[in-house]
């Protein structure tokens, strides 16, 4: 039987510490998906880096910014006392991500470290313009999440680097935003999902965001769509051309939840 090195760091310096030493571990946050590819042999890691008593990259701030650590539970999220006050599409989002076990282990940055095309955190994140904080032992730089998904089950993070946070900053007001998912069933990985976040002046869009999970190799922003709403009348008729657009933008992706 094969055995692994698990190790506990308590701060960023132990962590880069054990990562120098053994280049060829894996980061392991709730586990929710890495044991399960573990479990497959999709990854065969020599050792385990937990990230569970790691300081630097837990809790929720609300000051001008609001930044959410990377390894805060998705039950974090939704428990809250403001932040779905802030954000309550966020909420809508995480309270439809899995079971209540995998909400209590899974956290927000290996929701997004993942890479799924499905992911339901990374749908809202990405209408709500939210940046990266990524770090390695020599310093750290922010970057859009939208420029964070490669390709399925990869980002732009080097192996020796880590997210450590997520940034977003308050909505406008009059802004409105919706998370919806379509499953088999209940509690299951998404389809199809979209999430939208719209900023009004009466009846006219000054700002629009879509994004769309499943549809595509990463979770995909409809930029086309979005041109189409910014400085709009909202209609029936400009509903029915992003419809259209929307359609062509996509590449489904055919799995054994569903096919094209």
């Amino acid at each position: 039987m094969r055995t692994i090195d698990y190790f506990k760091p308590q701060s960023l310096d132990e962590v880069w510490e054990l990562k120098a030493q053994f280049p060829g571990a894996r980061y392991i946050a709730g586990g929710t998906d890495l044991m399960v590819k573990m479990k497959n042999r999709e990854v065969k890691p020599s050792a385990l880096i937990s990230l569970r008593s790691v300081p630097e990259l837990t809790g929720i701030t609300i000051e001008e910014t609001i930044r959410i650590g990377a390894m805060t539970t998705i039950t974090d999220l939704i428990t809250h006392p403001e932040l779905g006050n802030i954000f309550p599409v966020l909420i809508q989002a995480a309270r439809r991500l899995g079971s209540p076990q995998i909400r209590n282990a899974g956290t927000v940055g290996g929701n997004l470290c993942n890479c799924s095309p499905c992911a339901d955190t990374a749908q809202v994140l990405l209408v709500l313009d939210a940046a990266l904080v990524i770090r390695n032992a020599s310093g750290s730089k922010t970057i859009d999440l939208c420029d964070f998904f490669v390709g399925p089950g990869e980002s732009c993070l080097a192996s020796n680097e880590l997210l450590t946070e997520i940034i977003l900053h308050p909505s406008a007001p009059n802004t409105r935003a919706v998370f919806l998912k379509k499953g088999r069933v209940k509690m299951d990985l998404a389809i199809a999902s979209v999430a939208v976040l719209l900023v009004m002046n009466e009846d006219k869009c000054i700002k629009a965001r879509f994004s769309a999970g499943s549809v595509a190799p990463v979770p995909l922003r409809l930029s086309k769509v979005e041109e189409l709403f910014n400085d709009a009348v909202i209609s029936n008729e400009l509903i029915k051309e992003a419809q259209s657009i929307a359609m062509k933008s996509v590449a489904a992706i055919t799995d054994v939840r569903s096919t094209e």
